[in-house]
């Protein structure tokens, strides 16, 4: 059953025994950002979090409520979506495509789709006049957004952030719509940051505006709303393709949409706010620091400003809000539903997947594990190149694959072994250079980086390594694995000797991983390290070396070590391998030890040649801390402190 707007999911997640409730005054500034942190760190994402009385730094108590984590699990985004789990979202969709893709031979045949194509002209937004998202309309000197609850969400933050709206724009080129997600900096009571990436929808639609000599662009950012809203507009769908259609079908019914009163846009009547207004994305102002779904802060940049034209909302509407920033948080939840909507579609473009995975700790863009059925050689890279072509899965840092041969995704710890059990620095990695996440940090440029295919398949005949070309069409003789396929590498038989490097700490992150922690004193430093550990090693086999910025991890830690090192690098850079010369058949080339691999995740600067800033990870106040485990004691709950738990 769909839920017509916020109310009414607040009230079955009350009686669901998914919400807590805080009636206690708490403050914007923080700390409910920081009350969701904790909460979502819980086994499978906690409760959401409703505030009653949320206040201002200035002492302002707020008229609305702030909900928060209400989308921060499995059960929840099902509720919101009238399906059970995450695997009925990928069901539903294959069962969609298979019937619009079944051929209809006969007239019974044809006649028998007719229900389905009536429940799709269902899913179809409607229009009308008004609705109730603009039962309070404030126009001219009535704008305030002092007025509502927006949340400051880390200490380095730049100011109040809108971390959850729904941002309509359309195009100056076609009029096709588009809802976005993009966070929204207040600056004054009628004046805030608009920030885009060059690579989302709503920058192309200023890019447009600007080509017919137009100098602003009309927008309306909501906020609330019927819950599936929220999660259509961080689906990423291709452009043109209307995230208000998919709403209606997640949700089963369509959504109302109504006329905005002071720009030409149309948005759904169920939000309990709408901010109308235009962008001018020749006025730029200094956006940010904002604490950000990669654990680290995105610097100050200049971003277009949004110039407030109207205000309206409920008459008792509630502010919905996110925190993002070290995984997990409510958005992990998020791309795990997204991921097993987007399944049927993969498999529709790359019909060799079996499955694939976006694990917490690489924040939606930095690690994908594909599970493929191997048939032939090089198909695993023929796959990694695939999905780098599948819209926004072009950011993606790292692409491990496997084939049918290796354990179940959902048990990350048995891929993560036997992927490294199948590392070979010789054969097992492609590097590839094109665009990057606008949030990555450590690319060698803005927008533009390396990335990284692992092959961790079994080897076929013809295959790197294998010493083999392969005869006759694969398949055939029912096993074209290369000799010796399927043996495992041996596990590195000996932890390096690290007595003669200072001012580092070690430990086994597991039985073929060693993290090493230093305190950087100079330029290229941990490439000097990986040196000394490949000569010492000799042709001994190596543990796959990580080398970090001490604190971002800790023994026992696993997780948390994945995604700092995924967080820090840019793979075709930070990957050290040990090569030596040699002459074969009369040739010169580079030799690559097969397991001496290591990975320079640390903190770059110029002395390491690299000119832009690095950002802080995100980490609580402690007085903020503190408040948190105290209206969490009061409420019989530990304080999580684990970071990056089991999923």
């Amino acid at each position: 059953m769909p839920f017509p707007d916020l109310t009414s999911f607040i009230e079955a997640l009350r009686d669901a025994g998914e919400l807590l409730e805080f009636h206690e005054p708490v403050s914007v500034d923080q700390e409910i950002a920081c009350l969701s942190d904790r909460i979502s760190k819980l086994p499978g994402g906690g409760k959401a979090l409703l505030f009653h009385r949320p206040t201002g730094a200035d002492g302002r108590e707020y008229a609305a409520p702030v909900l928060i984590n209400a989308l921060g699990s499995e059960a929840r985004i099902a509720m919101a979506c009238g399906v059970a789990g995450f695997d009925d979202l990928r069901a539903r969709l294959a069962g969609l495509l298979h019937t619009l893709q079944t051929p209809r031979r006969t007239l019974i045949e044809k006649l028998g789709v007719l229900p389905t194509l009536k429940e799709l002209s269902g899913f179809f937004p409607k229009h009308g006049k008004g609705g109730p998202c603009q039962q309070v309309v404030k126009t001219g000197q009535a704008i305030d957004l002092d007025e509502i609850p927006i949340l400051k969400t880390w200490p380095q933050d730049g100011g109040r952030f809108i971390t959850y709206p729904l941002v309509f724009t359309e195009s100056p080129k076609d009029g096709k719509r588009n809802c976005g997600m993009y966070r929204i900096q207040q600056f004054d009571k009628r004046v805030a940051g608009f920030h885009a990436h060059t690579h989302h929808t709503a920058a192309e639609h200023m890019r447009q505006a600007r080509a017919k000599g137009q100098s602003k662009l009309p927008a309306a950012i909501c906020v609330g709303g019927e819950p599936a809203l929220t999660f259509s507009a961080v689906v990423p769908l291709p452009p043109g393709l209307d995230e208000m259609i998919l709403a209606g079908f997640l949700q089963g019914s369509p959504v109302k949409m109504v006329p905005c009163k002071t720009v030409p846009l149309h948005v759904p009547a169920s939000c309990d706010y709408v901010i109308e207004g235009w962008i001018h994305f020749d006025e730029l102002r200094r956006e940010g620091p904002f604490g950000d779904h990669t654990g680290f802060y995105s610097l100050a940049d200049d971003y277009p400003t949004f110039h407030v034209s109207a205000i309206t909302h409920r008459h008792k509407p509630t502010y919905f809000a996110t925190v993002v920033g070290p995984p997990p948080q409510e958005d992990a939840w998020l791309t795990r539903a997204i991921e097993r909507l987007f399944l049927p579609l993969m498999q529709q473009t790359v019909p060799e997947v079996v499955d694939y995975r976006l694990p917490f700790s690489g924040v939606a863009h930095n690690l994908m594990l594909v599970k493929i059925h191997k048939s032939y050689p090089g198909q695993a890279r023929k796959v990694a190149h695939a999905v780098w072509g599948l819209g926004q899965a072009a950011f993606t840092k790292v692409i491990a694959v496997i084939d049918q041969h290796g354990p179940a995704l959902h048990d990350e710890a048995a891929v993560a072994a036997h992927a490294l059990s199948q590392l070979d620095a010789s054969s097992s990695f492609e590097f590839v250079l094109g665009p990057t996440e606008t949030l990555d940090h450590a690319t060698r440029a803005l927008h533009f980086g390396s990335k990284v295919a692992i092959d961790a398949t079994m080897p076929m005949a013809g295959e790197p390594g294998t010493g083999t070309q392969g005869t006759g069409i694969t398949g055939l003789r029912g096993d074209d694995r290369a000799p010796g396929a399927g043996a495992i590498h041996p596990a590195p038989g000996r932890r390096p000797d690290l007595a003669g490097i200072a001012h580092t700490r070690s430990w086994m992150a597991s039985a073929d991983v060693l993290a090493i922690e230093i305190d950087k004193a100079r330029g290229h430093q941990a490439r000097e390290i990986a040196n000394l550990l490949f000569e010492q090693a000799g042709g001994d086999a190596l543990p796959l070396v990580v080398i970090l910025q001490a604190g971002l991890a800790s023994p026992g830690q696993t997780q948390a070590l994945v995604w700092a090192t995924l967080a820090n690098i840019d793979p075709e850079r930070d990957l050290m391998f040990d090569e030596k010369p040699v002459q074969d058949n009369g040739r010169w080339m580079l030799k690559r030890h097969p397991r001496h691999i290591a990975i320079d995740a640390t903190r770059k600067d110029a002395r390491d040649g690299f000119m832009r800033d690095w950002p802080d990870m995100q980490v609580h106040e402690p007085q903020v801390l503190q408040r948190a485990r105290e209206l969490l004691k009061a409420k019989g709950i530990e304080m999580p402190t684990v970071f990056l738990p089991a999923q």
